[in-house]
Parts: structure tokens; sequence; C-alpha cells
């Protein structure tokens, strides 16, 4: 399979949209809806395409310009030492691409991406069941810094 990756323009948002729920693809923690991990993304991408968010958007294409998957990347400070920054806000595959490398790609894209942007490093969320995504990050070089504990009531 030949992967293209490039730049994605507010056209491309109509096929992008449809693939967000992937981003509850996976077993969800306890009292969490699948929406709650890919509504907020949803309205950035929106947003982007209105000209009215800053994000770094890349997609991956197939032949014959098919989705294979896309990345939303924010530009900002790292969160303890201010350096400049980027953050991988959204990470998607879709089931057809899936474990064919274009995970890979795209995050090695988002990454030289964000350097070109000035970023001297990158961070990402990823929640604690989501073991696949979790091994994929760590295999690429990224470490589990922070544990987040929440108390429902």
């Amino acid at each position: 399979m030949t992967v293209t990756i490039r730049t994605a323009t507010p056209a491309d948002v109509p096929a992008m949209l449809p693939h967000f729920p992937r981003l509850s693809d996976f077993e969800l923690p306890a009292k969490r809806q699948p929406h709650y991990f890919w509504q907020t993304d949803e309205k950035a991408l929106k947003k982007w395409a209105r000209g009215e968010d800053e994000l770094l958007v890349q997609l991956a294409e197939g032949d014959g310009q098919v989705l294979l998957g896309f990345t939303m990347t924010r530009m900002g400070e790292e969160f303890l030492s201010y350096e400049p920054s980027a953050h991988l806000e959204v990470l998607i595959v879709t089931p057809e691409a899936e474990g064919k490398g274009v995970a890979r790609k795209l995050i090695e894209a988002a990454e030289e991406n964000a350097q070109a942007h000035g970023a001297k490093s990158m961070s990402l969320h990823v929640i604690a069941t989501n073991v696949r995504a979790r091994g994929l990050y760590q295999h690429l070089g990224y470490y589990e810094e922070i544990i987040r504990n929440i108390k429902h009531f």
C-alpha cells in the first residue's frame, strides 16, 4: 500500500469527520461515554476549517486518494519547561489502514512538522485502557510522565 502524507485543507474536513468515533474504539474507562473522547476534537477541526483555530492538520492517503487517517497537532509551550512544544491532539487511522504502519507514518510526519514550527518536544494524552495506542507510542519513543487520577461523585 502506498501512503502519502500531506497537509490537510478545509475541503478535506467532510471526509475526516465521520472517523472521529475511532477515538473511542477501545475499552472505555468506567463512567465514560464514547463521545467524551472525540466531541471536543471534532469541534476544533470544524473551527480550524473556518480559520478560527490554529492547528497543524495532516492526513494520510492511499491509492486513489483514499483517506487512511489524520493527525491534529497544536503548538504551544511545554507545561513544565515552557519551551516551544507541540501536542498531538488527534491520531486517527481508518479500520482498513490499521496495522499497516499508517499511524507510525502520521506520527513521524506530525513530529517533523512540529519541529519545522519550532517545537522542542511533542506530548500526547492516551487513556490507560488504550493498550494498543500506549504500545505504539512507547515503541516510537514516548514515555509516560504524568498520571491523572479522578474520583467520580
